[in-house]
């Protein structure tokens, strides 16, 4: 079983200049990500994918690869993870170079996560890698979706006028609902194949890793910073 990191460290961050190489704990951020996936041993490759050369240089000089440049066409705000990984599938076979079976995607924003997290979450896809496309790390959530709005027109609307049996369920209890799992980002796994043949960072069929919310560090915004 072939298994690559990729880490996608654009550089045009709007919310924290420079987000990916600025300093946390004494290193730039990216390279938490990359220390924790140097750690694990069924990892073969860690790659960073940036657009950036300077992001290169020191995604290098701490231990991972970053053998290309990724276009500027696919590295804008609106730009898709799809469009990064499958870029990087594209590399490797122009390149005459080993495709892998799995990719785990970190992202730079959680540098708390830790090597033992990354090998749990790769472990227990790897048990259902037959019957799943993908795994995520989710957390829960306490405000259960069927009951939230969007605002057209100065009218409330209902996100779900009907969910599963029941009518109006932004009028129900809370406790008529069962738990609800927010993605949280921090580590995602994909096989290869759901990729280029499903065009899809997940599938159909995704394992949930369910994480403790206080292990939910995520670093988007100068408060997440501050409060990190």
């Amino acid at each position: 079983m072939i298994v690559h990191v990729l880490i996608p460290a654009r550089s045009g961050s709007k919310s924290i200049p420079h987000k990916n190489i600025r300093e946390y704990r004494g290193y730039p951020l990216l390279t938490h990500s990359i220390r924790v996936a140097l750690s694990v041993k069924r990892v073969s490759r860690v790659v960073v994918s940036t657009d950036a050369p300077y992001i290169q240089t020191i995604a290098q000089e701490h231990g991972a690869e970053a053998p290309f440049l990724r276009p500027v066409d696919i590295s804008g705000d609106e730009s898709t993870d799809l469009e990064c990984f499958s870029h990087y599938l594209s590399w490797l076979r122009e390149n005459k170079q080993e495709v892998p079976d799995v990719i785990v995607h970190l992202r730079p924003t959680y540098p708390e996560r830790t090597s033992r997290l990354l090998e749990s979450c790769l472990d227990l896809f790897l048990k259902h890698l037959e019957t799943h496309d993908s795994l995520r790390t989710v957390i829960s959530v306490d405000k259960p979706p069927v009951k939230m709005y969007t605002v057209e027109d100065n009218v409330l609307c209902p996100l779900f006028s009907r969910w599963r049996d029941m009518d109006e369920p932004y009028n129900q209890v809370r406790q008529k609902f069962p738990p609800f799992y927010w993605h949280n980002g921090c580590v995602d796994i994909v096989k290869r194949e759901t990729i280029e043949e499903k065009k899809s960072m997940s599938g159909t069929t995704i394992y949930p890793f369910i994480m403790e919310e206080r292990c939910d560090l995520d670093i988007d915004t100068e408060d997440d910073w501050n409060r990190s």
